[in-house]
């Protein structure tokens, strides 16, 4: 083999174990930015999921649910301190965002529970989701699943190169 043969056949077999990063959905004025979940270990009935809302618009508008078939229900909830204890509560009324405001669902903040749990939620996996906003209707988003103890999406996508520590 020559020597640009070989480059090539590298840069391919990298190319093809590298999974495509997650895209960005748009819908009207706001933005979904990488959705990401963490990994279950067997038998949980519950998952995290995670994501950042922008809204690049005029008007508020309120994300109001959600749904996937890997769940019995999709729930917005909020952890926060309260004099040194943490507590979570249901978001019932959903979550507004507010024009030119960025909303982190992040481990320890805003998250989505995916309660019922109807398959084990497995690393490099990904599962389909609709959220439901207010005003701006419904859109389909495609979560990656992180680690079990993930604090954040690798590579900003929701994805890792396999065998490379990207945190």
């Amino acid at each position: 083999m020559t020597r640009l043969s070989l480059i090539l056949a590298a840069v391919l077999s990298v190319s093809l174990a590298v999974p495509a990063l997650a895209d960005d959905v748009t819908l009207g004025s706001l933005k979904i930015s990488a959705p990401w979940a963490r990994a279950t270990p067997k038998g949980a009935a519950v998952g995290g999921g995670y994501l950042t809302i922008t809204n690049t618009g005029s008007t508020p508008d309120r994300l109001i649910g959600g749904t996937t078939a890997i769940a019995s229900r999709f729930e917005m909830h909020e952890m926060s301190m309260d004099n040194g204890v943490m507590k979570m509560r249901q978001l019932a009324q959903g979550l507004e965002i507010k024009p030119g405001e960025k909303i982190e669902f992040k481990p320890g903040s805003y998250h989505v529970m995916l309660m019922g749990l109807k398959q084990q939620l497995i690393q490099g996996q990904h599962f389909k989701a609709t959220l439901q906003f207010e005003k701006a209707g419904k859109v389909d988003v495609d979560f990656a699943v992180e680690g079990l103890g993930a604090q954040s999406p690798a590579s900003g996508g929701g994805h890792a190169i396999p065998g490379m520590n990207m945190k």
